[in-house]
């Protein structure tokens, strides 16, 4: 079959979105298929059309419906269109309808959805390929912990630098950030608390290479964000054996588990603190994370998300017939 992807982020952006079409084309040219991918629907003929962002992508969305009415829809809700745009954007809600099925990133999200589209859902979680090697963690010296993730609202992104502020002084924990500023403000603010905050490290945008590189030399990974249509990041970290410590939200606990012990309400400054001096200080609650985190592991196999896709396209397809 002919898929186009429309991913309303750059392509070449290596944010969450343009990183999820760049993994999807990829798993759907190894199952045979001719994938193009672009940022708004040009109208050209193909099979199936795959629009992620129920809102940002309803242009796309609408104008396929109109030209191929029979044709599958996938509609992929990624983030803030689950848990924000469907209860505000008329747009959103349109896609869902439209939709001759909805894809989200981990199965806690289609309780997020209203009850009369439920039935057209389908949760693939993100997958990620397994470490070269094991994690190349520092000497007993450091005690690194890492913010994988770009500087906007929606992602919390001085929670993790706060809650360092609060630990102890004999602490080793160090709190190294990766991403990219989005607006002039976030730069100026990750500067200053540099300045002020000698246990924070603020890197900048960084190669998908190198993420995985400190994802590998950290001791946990930090996901402070206040939604989540399903982050990549978790993902990541499963896939190379770093536990994670995570706001409590739909997108993380979603792939967790409501009964991960390593989250901490959304905003709750103290708490993240409390659980990261924990996660220094005691060995046992330290490898309970690490634990629970390989069991999951299988879940965000490459092979496991390459066959949940074989298993949607076989299904819409039989719907379209």
């Amino acid at each position: 079959m002919t898929i186009v992807i429309i991913s309303p982020a750059r392509l070449g952006a290596l944010n969450g979105n343009a990183v999820t079409a760049r993994r999807w084309a990829r798993i759907l040219r190894s199952l045979g298929h001719r994938v193009r991918l672009q940022t708004r629907y040009d109208g050209g003929p193909c099979d199936v059309l795959v629009a992620l962002h129920a809102r940002r992508s309803a242009f796309s969305a609408a104008r396929f419906r109109r030209l191929y009415p029979q044709r599958p829809l996938i509609v992929a809700l990624t983030g803030t269109d689950l848990y924000h745009d469907i209860g505000r954007s008329a747009a959103a809600r349109r896609s869902l309808e439209l939709a001759t099925r909805l894809l989200l990133l981990q199965p806690e999200g289609i309780r997020e959805l209203p009850a009369r589209v439920r039935r057209k859902a389908r949760a693939i979680i993100q997958s990620a390929p397994a470490a070269a090697h094991k994690p190349t963690r520092r000497a007993h010296d450091d005690f690194r912990v890492l913010v994988l993730g770009n500087l906007r609202a929606v992602k919390d992104p001085f929670r993790a630098a706060m809650a360092a502020r609060l630990l102890p002084e004999d602490s080793r924990i160090t709190v190294l950030h990766a991403g990219r500023a989005l607006e002039p403000r976030y730069e100026t603010r990750a500067q200053r608390e540099m300045q002020r905050n000698p246990r924070y490290r603020w890197l900048g945008e960084v190669s998908h290479a190198r993420a995985r590189r400190l994802l590998l030399g950290s001791r946990l990974l930090i996901v402070s964000s206040r939604s989540e249509g399903g982050a990549n990041v978790v993902s990541e970290a499963l896939a190379a054996g770093v536990p994670i410590i995570g706001s409590d939200i739909g997108g993380t606990r979603g792939v967790l588990g409501a009964d991960y012990p390593g989250l901490y309400p959304v905003g709750d400054t103290q708490r993240l603190a409390a659980l990261l001096e924990r996660a220094e200080s005691d060995r046992s609650f330290y490898a309970a994370l690490c634990r629970w985190c390989r069991r999951l592991a299988p879940l965000v196999r490459p092979t496991a998300e390459r066959k949940a896709w074989q298993q949607l396209l076989s299904e819409v397809n039989d719907t379209a017939l």
